[in-house]
């Protein structure tokens, strides 16, 4: 559990303004297309923070964030992948990489991004179009 939320000040100091205003741009992105729960937590062994956004018990994707990186994370079921079979052409050849090198556990296949800027937004787009409709106008 997470003693403290973070601050903004909290995470510029650790990702630095660039990675930050990073960070914001995909928070922005996600609460513009989807309402959702958001949930902060100790970011286990390898993370800073985790902060996850849920609704009805479902993770639709997680943000992690450590010492100047900053982490996107989804978890695709079966069906899921099959979706990510069928648009895998329309994403980049990066996304595709990092897919492929993903472990597949008993419960999916979970799939971190480490975003440095926002040139693979439009793919994230897509992958959480897989995951879930957005659910605001």
């Amino acid at each position: 559990m997470l003693e403290k939320i973070p601050v903004e000040e909290d995470l510029i100091a650790l990702f630095g303004q660039s990675l930050f205003d990073v960070w914001m741009q995909m928070n922005y992105f996600i609460d513009s297309k989807y309402d959702m729960e958001h949930l902060w937590s100790s970011g286990g062994k390898k993370w800073t923070y985790e902060y996850k956004f849920r609704r009805g018990g479902k993770t639709l994707c997680a943000l992690y964030a450590k010492k100047n990186v900053f982490g996107f994370m989804i978890i695709f079921g079966k069906a899921e992948r099959e979706k990510f079979e069928a648009i895998r052409s329309e994403l980049s050849t990066e996304t595709q990489r990092i897919y492929d090198e993903a472990t597949t556990y008993h419960d999916g296949k979970w799939v971190m991004f480490e975003l440095t800027d926002t040139s693979l937004f439009s793919d994230m787009e897509k992958l959480l179009l897989i995951k879930r409709k957005p659910n605001k106008r």
